[in-house]
């Protein structure tokens, strides 16, 4: 699986990538063009974990921390690459991703974790990330990017039409594709060779089609999402046209771990599921929580409110709203530190010529103000202060119509800054996963009717459950719920 940590590191990593070299696979065996060797893999996979932890931050939970630790050092051991020093970290992201840096450094967010049913299938993600790292996919990958030119590799802007120079920073967080993902033929080798990791290790290989299967599923409930929702659908794994269950190729790379014999395979249900309840769902107090398309942030004491209908993404140092066309974005993040309100907008964005600049407030806070463009492109933004604390809120349009249409759903964004009030702290609280056993003739609908995710419950509790189109709970079944 690839994240966007990954693509930014490239650009990173080109500058280390000296001398020109071939260096031995430690899979295969055969020579590999590189531009890195083994030791500037660790030094640069220390420095990007770095920045990881701090984009992130990890899950402040030892005991499921050390949990992840033992399984990922435990399939490490059985890799092509045991003497690498493993680093495995839960970081704290609703995001659906897992996701490794060369050196030996593999992440899995809280978000995905929260759609796996056994160790076995932790395991599989664990293994497919430490076969990236084993098989030198990374470092491959960046080697072949800088010896055509990183130009050659850049990819869109999440928005469509808002090229990637025209917000600056603003828009750093919406780039998804800045690199090419693995590919088809990458991650295919790296589904072999974690499914041989499963296998040395106790674990049934097929655990690893079991949790691609996970996310197609997310895949095919975000398609149906998105067509209700008016916009293009995300895709995950993003290699396998059909269900993964119904691929031939990765049955058959998969199958192929059958040589390595695991009589009674570990599957560990039970102690997956005990480690997991209590687990925050979906935002965290420490980055605020959407509800109804408002930012609540209690420990900060903000709260905002985004447009209806737009595609709300919060994370740890940024929320972005997108509207569904991708026409345009409101985006909030923190201000730099003692520097005034109307300094903040005059440096932090270098609008064309022509801007307006003024000063005022927001409920009671405040704030400058300014209109105008980047690089063409129309941008309404608030440098606002809240109690000693910065903020910068912006929105920015394609397009002089797509301004005019979204204009007043912008400013409205930016005007409903305030601090929380005590009915949105008691709406704040965040979703924990609860498991409980099913009991018969417990229905999934019950189970949804009971939940706090409104509309979305009864899809989002089976794909959680492994019970995604249409599956109900067996008496006695272990279920995970949201309270």
């Amino acid at each position: 699986m690839s994240h966007p940590i990954l693509r930014r590191v490239a650009v990173a990593f080109s500058g280390a990538l000296l001398l020109t070299h071939c260096a031995q696979n430690p899979v295969s065996g055969s020579k590999d063009f590189v531009l890195m060797s083994e030791s500037q893999e660790i030094q640069q996979g220390a420095q990007a974990h770095r920045e990881v932890l701090q984009q992130y931050g990890v899950v402040n939970d030892p005991q499921l921390q050390a949990y992840v630790n033992r399984i990922g050092k435990g399939l490490a051991a059985k890799s092509h690459r045991p003497g690498l020093n493993w680093h495995f970290t839960v970081v704290d992201s609703p995001e659906v991703n897992a996701f490794a840096l060369p050196g030996g450094y593999v992440y899995i967010t809280r978000g995905i974790m929260a759609y796996l049913n056994s160790e076995a299938e932790l395991a599989g993600v664990l293994g497919h990330e430490i076969a990236h790292v084993t098989a030198r996919h990374g470092v491959r990958q960046q080697s072949t990017a800088t010896a055509v030119g990183l130009g050659a590799i850049l990819g869109s802007i999440l928005v469509p039409g808002l090229n990637s120079q025209a917000g600056s920073s603003l828009l750093q967080a919406l780039s998804q594709s800045l690199v090419a993902g693995y590919g088809r033929e990458h991650e295919l080798e790296a589904d072999r060779l974690g499914a041989e990791y499963l296998a040395k290790t106790g674990y049934n290989p097929q655990a690893m089609v079991e949790i691609i299967g996970v996310l197609k599923n997310q895949e095919l409930y975000d398609i149906e999402l998105a067509r209700q929702e008016g916009r293009e659908p995300r895709r995950y794994h993003g290699v396998f046209d059909t269900h993964p269950r119904n691929d031939a190729r990765l049955k058959q790379v998969v199958g192929e771990a059958k040589k390595y014999q695991v009589a009674n395979p570990v599957e560990n249900r039970d102690a997956y599921l005990k480690v997991m309840n209590g687990m925050y769902f979906g935002d965290s107090p420490d980055q605020g929580v959407i509800r109804n398309n408002a930012l609540l942030h209690e420990k900060l004491g903000i709260a905002v409110q985004f447009p209806q209908g737009w595609r709300v993404r919060n994370q740890p140092d940024r929320v972005t709203a997108v509207h569904p066309q991708g026409t345009a974005l409101v985006e909030l993040k923190p201000g730099p530190k003692n520097t005034p309100p109307m300094d903040t907008l005059r440096q932090g964005l270098k609008f064309d010529q022509g801007a307006r600049f003024e000063s005022g407030n927001v409920n009671g806070h405040p704030a400058a103000f300014a209109a105008g463009a980047l690089q063409g492109k129309p941008v309404l933004a608030a440098a606002i202060n809240h109690n000693g604390n910065p903020y910068l809120i912006a929105a920015l349009a394609r397009d002089a119509d797509a301004y005019s249409r979204h204009r007043n759903e912008m400013k409205a964004a930016i005007n409903s800054f305030h601090t929380i009030t005590r009915e949105e702290r008691q709406k704040a609280r965040p979703y924990v996963i609860h498991v409980i056993q099913a009991q018969a003739g417990m229905s999934m609908a019950q189970l949804a009717a009971q939940s706090p995710l409104g509309k979305s419950a009864e899809a989002q509790l089976r794909l959680m459950n492994d019970l995604y189109p249409a599956g109900e709970p067996r008496p006695g079944q272990m279920i995970k719920t949201i309270q």
